[in-house]
Order: C-alpha cells, then sequence, then structure tokens
C-alpha cells in the first residue's frame, strides 16, 4: 500500500470526527456452542461505542441461536457447518454490509475482556491503525488459566512469525481483534482457509499489502475456565503446522518463488 494513500485514508478518518460524524462500530461474534457464555460476553460490550452486534451461528448444537435472539442479536445461521475462518468470512460480509467503518471480532466464549473495546479500536478511530490485537501475552496468561503447552507453543510461533514478517508483536493467536473497513476491503480474506489458520493468514496479507506499520496491539486480560472454549492438544498441532504454512507461503512470496494471489491487495484497493 502506498503511504501516499495510507495518510490521505487517515485523514479522511480524522475528518469524519471533526465534522461531527461517527464512525460505525460493529462487533462480530463467530459462534459454536456458545450459549452458556454468550449472555455474559454480550452484557460486557460498551453500548456507547458499539453501534451493532452480529452472531453468525456455526450449526452450533445448543440453544446458541435462541439466547442470542433473546439478547436482540443480529443472528446470521449457517445451514452447515464452515469452520472456524468460514464462520468469520460470513462475520466480515454482513459486517460491511452493514456499513461498519471499524469491525471487532470477538469471540462469544467470555475468555477475553470485551470491556477493552473502546481501547482496542482507539488507535483505528484516530486513523493510526488499520489492524489491532487484543494481546494476553502483554499480561501474564499463565495467571489467567493458560495452560503451559499452549502458552509455550504461542511463543515459539509468535517468534517465528515475527521474524518472517519483521513484526515484533507479543501475540499473534488472539480471539479479540479490531480491523478497519479499509483493511478488510483490501485483503482478499474470502480466499483464507476456513479452518484455524484463518487468524494468521489474515495476519501474513496484512504485512504482503503494505499494512505492517498499521499494526498495533493493546494488553488484554484472559480467562480459561470450563465453559470457555479451547482448542485440544492435537488440534493445535495441526494448527501449528498449518501457521509455519503460512509463514512458509508468505517468504515464498516474497523470494518469488511461488505467488500468491491472496497476498495481493483486491484490484481497485486503495
Amino acid at each position: 500500500m502506498h503511504p501516499i494513500r495510507r495518510g490521505r485514508y487517515a485523514s479522511r478518518m480524522q475528518l469524519s470526527f471533526s465534522t461531527g460524524s461517527r464512525p460505525r462500530v460493529v462487533v462480530v461474534m463467530p459462534a459454536y456452542n456458545a450459549a452458556r457464555t454468550l449472555a455474559r460476553t454480550y452484557a460486557d460490550i460498551p453500548r456507547d461505542v458499539v453501534d451493532h452486534v452480529i452472531l453468525v451461528d456455526d450449526l452450533s448444537a445448543d440453544e446458541t441461536i435462541d439466547v442470542a435472539r433473546r439478547l436482540d442479536l443480529h443472528v446470521v445461521a449457517h445451514r452447515q457447518n464452515r469452520g472456524y475462518g468460514g464462520n468469520q468470512k460470513t462475520c466480515y460480509d454482513t459486517a460491511l454490509a452493514e456499513g461498519a467503518d471499524v469491525v471487532v471480532m470477538l469471540h462469544p466464549d467470555y475468555q477475553y475482556d470485551a470491556t477493552r473495546i473502546p481501547a482496542l479500536i482507539a488507535p483505528i478511530l484516530a486513523g493510526e491503525r488499520d489492524l489491532m490485537l487484543g494481546s494476553r501475552f502483554l499480561g501474564d496468561p499463565l495467571a489467567g488459566g493458560m495452560p503451559r503447552w499452549k502458552h509455550a507453543s504461542n511463543r515459539f510461533l509468535t517468534e517465528v512469525e515475527n521474524a518472517a514478517f519483521g513484526l515484533r508483536l507479543s501475540e499473534y493467536h488472539t480471539g479479540f481483534r479490531a480491523y478497519s473497513r479499509h483493511f478488510l476491503e483490501t485483503i482478499h480474506y474470502e480466499l483464507n482457509s476456513d479452518d484455524f489458520v484463518f487468524d494468521q493468514e489474515l495476519v501474513a496479507q496484512a504485512v504482503a499489502c503494505g499494512f505492517r506499520r498499521r499494526i498495533g496491539e493493546i494488553p488484554v486480560p484472559t480467562r480459561y475456565f470450563a465453559e470457555a472454549s479451547s482448542v485440544g492438544f492435537r488440534r493445535s498441532v495441526v494448527y501449528g503446522l498449518s501457521t509455519l504454512g503460512v509463514v512458509a507461503r508468505y517468504l515464498f512470496d516474497r523470494l518469488g518463488l511461488v505467488r500468491s494471489v491472496r497476498l495481493r491487495p483486491r484490484p481497485g484497493a486503495r
């Protein structure tokens, strides 16, 4: 992304505040069997900064949809299970169609502190960032109950990704993120995996499409408990290998060995 264009975009964002037009903030929640934690997660969302909440249900076997409708959420129900990444694709398609200027992705499992949404989106609203991550590793995730094996694997993958992408992030593997509309309209997120590695592909796209200096993070406390969703050890191994595959694809593309269309901006994107 050309620096001049990025600067103009930031100026437009800041101008919207000076003229009194408040950007529309939409929270999306990719849900699967979240009935027991959804109400608690939703209760923590600051209503004064969030304009709309969308829940996309990925064919849950519990009462997730019923709970969401009782909370008067905007519900989109998949007719077949599309996976974590497939769920997010529907989330972002729906949020953009609803006129979102900033999209917050929040897992509905009550693992992340939703009261941190204002701090998460502030750099985007200020025109300073396009992608913000809520990092558990800027605090003490072990104190929040993160298993030690998950802590170690997260740290290892983060170091590998930092080396490949030229970043200095504390964590890549968070389920609490925010994106500008401009960012989502620039990258080919629809070409990404339908599995958990979707999130890592998205960061690789951010770097490849010129957003390296537009990525930021804030500390976010996390909670591990029985009802919170968690990927088991076997799935974590698959996820780790898939993440290394994302890094390899990015490096091959940068070296010109294997070009990937998903690492190019959309045609006409500014």
